[in-house]
């Protein structure tokens, strides 16, 4: 059995958000089929750039905190108990648009990391078109 804590893996800083990888290739868990980080995102924060998995599929989980997503152009709100399925090489971002920090657990399969990520300097949050829940 493998087991940790959240808090024994260390926290990544990157653009919009911090990131906890509890398993990922040679870190935390380290999975054979899956990845999984932790992310936070500050109240007014978005997740940046858009990015997306050309090689497999994220599952995002929202723990605490309410905002948006952006899936190809799609906004949608979205708040704890929501789940969200971003398909295999999909646009997307996410969005604290509450006053508290929103965290998010984040599956990958295949297993995955930054490194595997297409970033989109082009895409802009806030072109996409809203829809309500």
């Amino acid at each position: 059995m493998k087991l940790i804590h959240e808090t024994n893996v260390p926290e990544k800083e990157v653009p919009g958000r911090f990131l906890r990888w509890v398993s990922s290739p040679g870190v935390g868990l380290d999975a054979e089929f899956l990845s999984c980080c932790i992310m936070r995102v500050a109240p007014g924060e978005t997740v940046r750039p858009a990015h997306s998995h050309p090689e497999g599929e994220e599952l995002l989980y929202f723990v605490h905190g309410e905002g948006k997503v952006y899936v190809d152009g799609e906004i949608r709100p979205v708040r704890a108990g929501s789940l969200v399925l971003f398909t295999k090489g999909c646009k997307h971002q996410v969005r604290n648009s509450g006053k508290e920090e929103l965290k998010v657990i984040c599956f990958f399969a295949p297993r995955t990391d930054l490194s595997e990520y297409v970033f989109h300097e082009d895409v802009d949050f806030d072109s996409g078109t809203e829809y309500p829940e």
